[in-house]
C-alpha cells in the first residue's frame, strides 16, 4: 500500500496544481479590438472543413464541439499557457478575475440536493437581508431550488442577476423549524482576493493575496493602511499557492514597496520590441521592511513581485523555488462568445532574469516538471535545487539570483512533513473538509455561539472524536473528491488534521482571516519570517532552515 501511496499522491498534487496555474497564471489581459485573420489559405482550409463535416457528413455531428477541440489542439502546440475558454465558462472565469459579481453574496453546496448556505459573504446583501449560516434556500421568485439535481452553475443562474433587482427567497431555517420569507436586493458581492491581513507580532504585519484580480491593489492597500494604523513597520506578503492573474495588479503591489525610478520588470514580444515599467514615486511602504513568502505553486504575477523585489535588494525572499511562469498573456474574443488568452511577450526581472521553464518538450512534460519536485529533493533541501552558471545574475548589492525555472528563496523552508502529508494537507484544501465541518455544525450551530473569534482560536481544541468522524465521513463519501481514505494512515497525521478542522470551523463560523490565522499559528515559514524581524542583522542569501 505504501508503494501505491507514493505513486498516486504527488500525482493527485502535481494533477491540483497544474489545474490551478492553468486557470489562475493569466496575465497582462487586454480588451482593445484587433483584427487577426485575414483571409489566407490555411483558414480557409478548416473552414472548407468544417463546412464539409456541417452539410455532407454521413452523421449528425456537433460542428462547435469539432472547433473547440481544433482550437485546444492548436493552442496546445504553442505553449502550456496559451488557453481556449469557451464561451460558456467566460462568464465565471471574468468575474473570478473581477474580484466581484452580482448576486445574492451566499457561499453554498448542494446538501442532500437542497441548496445549503455554507456562510453568506461578507458585506454580501445576504448577510443584510438576514440570511444566515446554515439557511436552506427552497424557493427564489418561486422557482423549486431542492429535489431536481440542480448544478451550481444552473443555481448561480438564478441567484444571480442586474444590481438593484430584488429576488424573493423562502428559506428553511433548521434551529428554529421554520420557513422564512425574505426579499434581496442584488448587489455586487465581492470575490477577495486578499484572504487575511494581520498582526503577528507588534510591529510585524501579515497579508496573504490568494490571486491577483480586478480589485487586488484596492483591497492591498486597504489591508496595508489599517496594519500601519496598528503599528506595523514590516509587513510579510504571502503569495504562497498563489497562481498569479493580472499582471498589473503585480506591478501596482511591487511599486508600493520600490522607491521612484526602480525597474519592476520588462516585456519583449515576437518584434524583439521592449517595455519597461518603472516603479513611482506613489509607494506607501518604500521604507519598512518586507518579507515574501513564496513556494512551489506561486506563479506568474506572484513571481513579477517576488522578483522585482529581489533584484531590487528590497527585502527578503522566503520559501521554497517558485512555479516558473514568465509568459504573457493576452484575451482575444473570437466572435462567438468565447475567447482565447494567447501569450503576447515573455517578461524579465529587472536584472534581465527569464524565469520561465522549458516547455520545449510539450505540455505533459512541462507539468511533470513540478511532478518530478517531489522526488529530486528541491522541496526537501536547498542544495538540490540545480542552477547553471549562465542563469546566474547580481544584483545591485552584489547578490546573486537564478534564472530558469523560477524564483529561488533568499531563505529556504523545506517542505513540511512528508509527501503523504502533503497530499493530506491538499485533500483538506479541496473543499471536502467544509462539507464534514458543515454537517457537523448543523448538527447543533449553539456549540461555538458564545465564543468571540480572539476566544474560539485561544480556547477551543478538537478531540480525537471528531478526527474519527471525519474518517467515517470520508469513507462513506468518498465520491466526492475520488480518493481512498482507507489509503491513508490518519492516525500519523492527527495533530495537523485537527488544525484543519479547526481551522474549517472557524473559516465556517467567522470568515477566511480566521482560517489563515489558526494555520499560520504554527507553520515553519511565518516562525523564520518572525524570527528574521526579531534579528534585522540576519539578511542571507540563500540560507537553509
Amino acid at each position: 500500500m505504501k508503494n501505491d501511496t507514493k505513486i498516486w499522491l504527488p500525482l493527485l498534487v502535481a494533477v491540483a496544481m497544474a489545474a490551478g496555474i492553468l486557470i489562475g497564471g493569466m496575465v497582462n489581459f487586454d480588451n482593445e479590438p484587433r483584427q487577426f485573420f485575414s483571409v489566407n489559405s490555411k483558414k480557409e482550409k478548416l473552414n472548407r472543413l468544417v463546412d464539409y463535416i456541417d452539410y455532407e457528413y454521413v452523421d449528425q455531428v456537433d460542428t462547435d464541439s469539432i472547433v473547440d477541440v481544433t482550437v485546444n489542439s492548436i493552442l496546445e502546440k504553442l505553449d502550456p499557457h496559451s488557453v481556449y475558454i469557451p464561451r460558456e465558462n467566460r462568464e465565471m472565469v471574468a468575474e473570478n478575475m473581477q474580484g466581484d459579481f452580482v448576486g445574492i453574496g451566499v457561499s453554498f453546496y448542494m446538501y442532500r440536493d437542497t441548496l445549503s448556505v455554507i456562510r453568506p459573504i461578507e458585506y454580501g446583501p445576504g448577510v443584510r437581508a438576514g440570511i444566515k449560516s446554515g439557511d436552506r434556500i427552497l424557493y427564489a421568485d418561486g422557482d423549486t431550488l431542492f429535489g431536481k439535481h440542480m448544478s451550481s452553475k444552473e443555481l448561480r443562474g438564478i441567484l444571480k442577476g442586474r444590481k438593484g433587482d430584488p429576488v424573493n427567497v423562502t428559506l428553511y431555517r433548521k434551529e428554529e423549524d421554520t420557513l422564512i420569507s425574505l426579499d434581496v436586493v442584488r448587489d455586487v458581492v465581492p470575490i477577495k482576493s486578499v484572504e487575511a491581513s494581520y498582526m503577528l507580532t507588534d510591529t510585524l504585519g501579515y497579508i496573504k493575496i490568494n490571486r491577483f484580480a480586478e480589485s487586488t491593489y484596492d483591497e492591498f492597500k486597504a489591508a496595508l493602511a489599517l496594519l500601519r494604523s496598528e503599528g506595523a513597520a514590516e509587513l510579510v506578503l504571502d503569495l504562497r499557492d498563489n497562481p498569479g492573474g493580472y499582471m498589473k495588479m503585480a506591478e501596482d503591489i511591487a511599486d508600493e514597496f520600490l522607491e521612484d525610478g526602480k525597474l519592476i520588470l520588462f516585456t519583449k514580444n515576437k518584434k524583439g520590441e521592449k517595455q519597461e515599467i518603472y516603479a513611482t514615486s506613489r509607494g506607501d511602504f518604500e521604507d519598512g521592511r518586507v518579507f515574501v513568502l513564496i513556494n512551489e505553486k506561486s506563479a506568474s504575477a506572484s513571481e513579477i513581485v517576488a522578483g522585482a523585489l529581489q533584484d531590487n535588494d528590497k527585502g527578503v525572499i522566503v520559501g521554497r523555488r517558485s512555479f516558473g511562469k514568465g509568459l504573457v498573456q493576452r484575451e482575444m474574443e473570437l466572435g462567438d462568445g468565447s475567447s482565447v488568452r494567447l501569450t503576447v511577450s515573455r517578461y524579465y526581472t529587472p536584472t534581465g532574469r527569464s524565469i520561465q521553464r522549458s516547455y520545449d518538450k510539450g505540455i505533459d512534460d512541462y507539468y511533470h516538471q513540478f511532478y518530478e519536485r517531489y522526488y529530486n529533493g528541491e522541496l526537501t533541501t536547498a542544495d538540490s535545487i540545480h542552477v547553471e552558471d549562465s542563469l546566474k545574475f547580481t544584483t545591485p548589492k552584489g547578490k546573486t539570483v537564478y534564472g530558469g525555472g523560477g524564483i529561488i528563496p533568499d531563505v529556504f523552508i523545506p517542505l513540511g512533513g512528508n509527501l503523504e502529508e502533503e497530499a493530506l494537507n491538499y485533500i483538506l484544501q479541496t473543499g471536502f473538509l467544509s462539507y464534514f465541518v458543515f454537517e457537523y455544525l448543523d448538527g447543533d450551530r449553539s456549540l461555538y455561539r458564545e465564543y468571540t473569534e480572539e476566544e474560539f482560536e485561544a480556547k477551543v481544541s478538537i478531540d480525537d472524536s471528531l478526527i474519527a468522524k471525519f474518517v467515517d465521513y470520508g469513507r462513506r463519501n468518498r465520491g466526492l473528491i475520488g480518493v481512498d481514505f482507507s489509503r491513508i494512515n490518519f492516525s500519523d497525521y492527527k495533530d495537523n488534521l485537527k488544525k484543519y478542522i479547526k481551522a474549517t470551523i472557524a473559516e465556517q463560523l467567522y470568515g477566511s482571516n480566521a482560517y489563515i490565522r489558526i494555520l499560520n499559528a504554527d507553520d515553519n515559514a511565518v516562525a523564520r519570517v518572525i524570527g528574521l524581524s526579531r534579528n534585522p542583522e540576519i539578511e542571507t542569501d540563500h540560507v537553509a532552515e
